[in-house]
């Protein structure tokens, strides 16, 4: 008889298995037999003593079976139950239960990940779209916007510092980066020297633009 109070029926796993009934019996049996609890050659009792013992219908038992013979682990008898086959063949349909419960779990997490980067993905979007309807109010309600000006070879401001040019008291903009070969140099500070060819990114008002052509282009 096949007790049933320490098979994989009665194991309590981390996630529930919502695999049919009938496969965690035929693998419950196949690992009986796998270990040598059910040696080759041995009867295993009919369906109704084994739906009783798994508390399932007489039906749920019979595919059991039958998934096992069609695999060749036992051999069904008419009406007198079924004899165990091949231990070996007992693991090979472990490994194979293992292998497909293992794919059944990847699709499940890739099925959830996708869910959830389909979230994600919306989030993004929203906060992309707010971000930009803010950046419109706030630059139609600015009057400073972000410029950027190139300093021409020769300019009267190369190897000058911003606190040696009182950049910000003769043009009233507000130097926030400069781009040199390739690099962004975010907050220059007043002791950054300027060369030519570099970018400057600065924020002001219309006049500032003027102020600051004015400085690149005059001489000191």
């Amino acid at each position: 008889m096949i007790e049933t109070k320490d098979t994989a029926l009665d194991a309590q796993p981390a996630e529930p298995d919502t695999s049919p009934v009938y496969l965690r019996i035929a693998l419950d049996i196949a690992r009986r037999i796998a270990r040598d609890d059910l040696h080759e050659g041995e009867k295993i009792y009919g369906r109704s003593i084994l739906s009783s013992e798994y508390r399932v219908s007489p039906e749920t038992i019979r595919r059991a079976l039958k998934l096992l013979s069609d695999m060749q682990v036992v051999e069904v008898k008419h009406n007198s139950g079924a004899v165990v086959l091949s231990r070996s063949a007992a693991s090979a349909y472990i490994e194979r239960f293992d292998e497909y419960a293992g794919v059944q779990a990847l699709r499940k997490k890739l099925k959830k990940t996708m869910e959830e980067h389909a979230v994600l993905s919306k989030k993004i979007v929203e906060l992309a779209s707010d971000i930009s309807g803010m950046t419109s109010r706030v630059a139609e309600g600015s009057p400073f916007r972000n410029y950027e000006i190139d300093v021409p070879g020769g300019s009267p401001v190369c190897g000058q510092t911003e606190d040696e040019l009182n950049f910000w008291q003769k043009t009233g903009a507000t130097i926030i980066a400069v781009r040199r070969a390739g690099r962004l140099i975010l907050s220059p500070g007043p002791y950054f020297r300027f060369e030519a060819e570099d970018v400057i990114v600065f924020i002001g008002d219309e006049p500032s633009i003027f102020g600051v052509q004015s400085l690149l282009s005059s001489p000191q």
